[in-house]
């Protein structure tokens, strides 16, 4: 990959902010290798792309015909594109991210679903960081007035695709985009929905230990929240790792649009509930309570929670915690772009990263992988070898 416009060459002592960050020729050259192994293999997505963008691959194949549950992934794509421009500076990739971006230009009306900063974030978002212009600027805000409206005034939270009394842990991840859209257009009414809801999620779903629940039922009539429940960890109190790691990356987000302490201590005991529930390698099983889970590995987790780590690292006040937030995020790197995660050594597999799980109790991408997994895997790789913070 000739021409990157981040620094692959690096190698010694970064100066990264306050941090002395060590990237060794040696983990400089495996993080190199795995963005140029991404680069092959969504070349070859390309040459021949589903009709519909898959959200997990089946066998290692994305070709394949099965239940979605919600079609909340397409951002992913063109998102990995946009990162692979940055990385290159080759107009294919860009010609490839606008065309994946205008593709889904029509969901920023959709009301449907409670995905649309994962669908316009890593799209539209950073078209518009990347070149700026008005019309690529309203497309996000538009997407961010869309989502604000499953706002319910009775709870003061964001309801799920599910149901209007469903509060999803995920949402939180999406919020950020009601974030800047009001940002941008001074909506102080939008602003506070997206405020109320990020209190809501952690009154409701983030527990004393820095553990989370998926899911939070609230009484339709009242608003009164009820309980905790989930859709795609082991039981109701157990703690979901992908719902975790969508919390912890979150609050960091909405720490950095708000600069409210809140939610930076929020983001800080999430952070520490999966660095002492992980084993050492960082990549956590699909639900830390479920017992004796046959799959020992949830990847996708893990990609998100480095890039929140990441995050997090440049946004706390604690020196020491930072250097701890950067260093375990570099620990899950080193696996991910390791031999039993990167696919480059399993013949035919078609996605970046293996073992990664969708949905395990429907059965859906189970070990895996995925187009969240392989996108955020590629941020948190950006956001290291270009020595700056995404977003």
């Amino acid at each position: 990959m000739g021409g990157a416009t981040c620094a692959f060459g690096f190698s010694g002592e970064h100066k990264d902010g306050r941090l002395n960050v060590v990237l060794t020729p040696e983990r400089t050259a495996q993080y190199q290798a795995a963005v140029e192994f991404a680069a092959h293999q969504l070349r070859h997505f390309l040459a021949d792309p589903p009709a519909e963008l898959p959200l997990f691959t089946r066998n290692g194949k994305w070709w394949h015909a099965s239940e979605v549950w919600t079609q909340w992934c397409d951002g992913f794509w063109g998102g990995q594109f946009w990162i692979l421009h940055r990385f290159t500076n080759d107009p294919w990739w860009r010609d490839q991210a606008v065309h994946h971006c205008r593709r889904i230009e029509h969901r920023k009306h959709d009301r449907a679903v409670h995905d649309l900063g994962f669908l316009f974030w890593p799209t539209w978002k950073r078209w518009y960081d990347a070149e700026g212009g008005e019309t690529v600027r309203r497309v996000v805000i538009e997407a961010g007035r869309t989502l604000a409206l499953r706002y319910r005034e009775k709870g003061r939270y964001l309801h799920s695709f599910l149901a209007e009394d469903s509060l999803f842990i995920d949402i939180l991840m999406n919020a950020g985009i009601i974030f800047y859209a009001a940002e941008q257009t001074g909506d102080q009414t939008m602003w506070s929905k997206a405020l109320e809801h990020a209190f809501t999620t952690r009154r409701c779903l983030v527990r004393g230990d820095g553990s989370t629940a998926h899911e939070g039922i609230f009484d339709p009539d009242t608003g009164a929240f009820l309980r905790q429940s989930t859709q795609q960890g082991w039981r109701s109190d157990s703690c979901w790792a992908r719902g975790l790691a969508w919390a912890l990356y979150g609050y960091g987000t909405v720490y950095r649009f708000t600069r409210d302490l809140r939610f930076l201590a929020t983001a800080e005991i999430i952070a520490s509930y999966y660095m002492e529930h992980t084993p050492a390698h960082g990549i956590p099983p699909n639900d830390w309570d479920e017992p004796s889970p046959a799959l020992p590995h949830e990847s996708s987790a893990g990609a998100i929670a480095a890039c929140g780590l990441l995050d997090l690292s440049e946004l706390t006040i604690d020196g020491r915690k930072a250097d701890r937030y950067k260093r375990y995020a570099m620990t899950i790197l080193d696996t991910l772009t390791g031999p039993e995660f990167l696919a480059a050594a399993t013949p035919g597999w078609e996605g970046i990263m293996k073992h990664g799980i969708y949905h395990s109790l429907k059965g859906l991408g189970v070990d895996e992988s995925t187009a969240w997994g392989d996108y955020f895997l590629l941020e948190a790789l950006e956001r290291v070898l270009c020595h700056e913070t995404v977003g």
